[in-house]
């Protein structure tokens, strides 16, 4: 096993240990409080503004630091500790809902819905949507991971980069449209944390998700062309 392939494994490993403690974690909590459910009336249980609000936000930003910090000591180009990142990321949230469905009785389905995040406003979607970003954010990081040379370099080129940028600015938009608008309308923090979701806007999340797959498949035509170079064509005959 050469070391690319050490340390996606070990990167797989990280984040597949860390969803597990994030779901058991989750579920004692949820236990405690006897929402094991998190879509059911006032479903943020801790009032806006409280200090275990803050303490949430925090450990939430907690985890991003940690799931950055893994792709930072498995790489060596600032590519490929993005790409580990991404990676780790995308195990880890995966995984988190795989185990969440192990130990307890949630989700029952990939369409359940969840509160995928608090910051900065509260993020509301199925379960399958944010699973269907983290695969491609798994497969984009194990392209430029494995692929990435000093010299030869491997990166989206502009046109991809822009497509993906307006999938992920799209994408927050479907998660915290509902948020946005309960924010908008002046019921202020109270009525964003009593917020319940009723329709998810699975067509604008599709263009989001088609342009955040576009440099996925331009890593994927650059390393072909790599691979497959094209023949200078022969002497005129």
């Amino acid at each position: 096993m050469d070391n690319k392939k050490l340390r996606l494994a070990v990167v797989f490993l990280f984040s597949a240990a860390m969803a597990w403690v994030e779901a058991a974690c989750v579920i004692y909590l949820r236990t405690l409080l006897g929402r094991l459910e998190p879509y059911q009336p006032h479903p943020l249980a801790m009032s806006p503004g409280s200090s275990l609000t803050r303490v949430e936000a925090f450990r939430e930003a907690a985890t991003l630091i940690m799931l950055l910090s893994a792709g930072w000591l498995a790489g060596r180009s600032w590519r490929s500790r993005l790409a580990y990142a991404m990676i780790a990321f995308g195990v880890w949230d995966i995984l988190y809902y795989g185990f969440l469905a192990v130990i307890g009785p949630w989700p029952r389905s990939a369409l359940d819905w969840d509160v995928l995040f608090l910051l900065p406003l509260p993020w509301w979607g199925p379960v399958l949507a944010p699973v269907a970003v983290s695969l491609v954010m798994i497969l984009s990081g194990i392209l430029i991971s494995q692929f990435d040379q000093p010299e030869r370099p491997l990166w989206p080129r502009s046109w991809a980069q822009i497509a993906g940028l307006l999938g992920i600015l799209l994408a927050l938009y479907v998660f915290m449209a509902d948020a946005v608008h309960a924010l908008a309308s002046g019921g202020g923090e109270k009525a964003v944390g009593s917020l319940l979701p009723t329709q998810f806007n699975w067509p604008l999340f599709t263009i989001a998700l088609v342009l955040m797959c576009m440099p996925m498949l331009d890593l994927g035509r650059q390393i072909w062309s790599q691979a497959h170079p094209a023949r200078p064509p022969g002497p005129p005959r």
